[in-house]
């Protein structure tokens, strides 16, 4: 796992979460849960911090991605459901 993407995820989460004045993301951790089952963002929720990440992104490391694509949706295991995973999912979807 790249530190860096966790990094990046958990600072932007925690943003998110002083927007929303929500206690759980902005004391963020890597378990922290997202979305789905007892989730701290609702639908709305995770298109605002995927924006927000995406530009982070671009902004920090150079990287022009799409992180709610075809195959992020489609996946079996949601790769939204906590920091971790999305910290992951941005690292697999990531060119070498």
């Amino acid at each position: 796992m790249n530190s860096k993407y966790l990094a990046i995820v958990i600072e932007t989460v925690k943003e998110v979460g002083e927007f929303e004045s929500n206690e759980a993301l902005i004391n963020a951790t890597a378990k922290t849960k997202l979305f789905g089952v007892n989730g701290n963002l609702d639908s709305f929720g995770v298109v605002n911090l995927l924006s927000e990440l995406e530009d982070k992104l671009s902004e920090q490391c150079g990287l022009e991605i799409a992180l709610a694509d075809e195959k992020a949706m489609s996946a079996t295991t949601s790769p939204f459901r906590n920091v971790q995973s999305l910290a992951s999912y941005i690292e697999a979807v990531t060119p070498a």
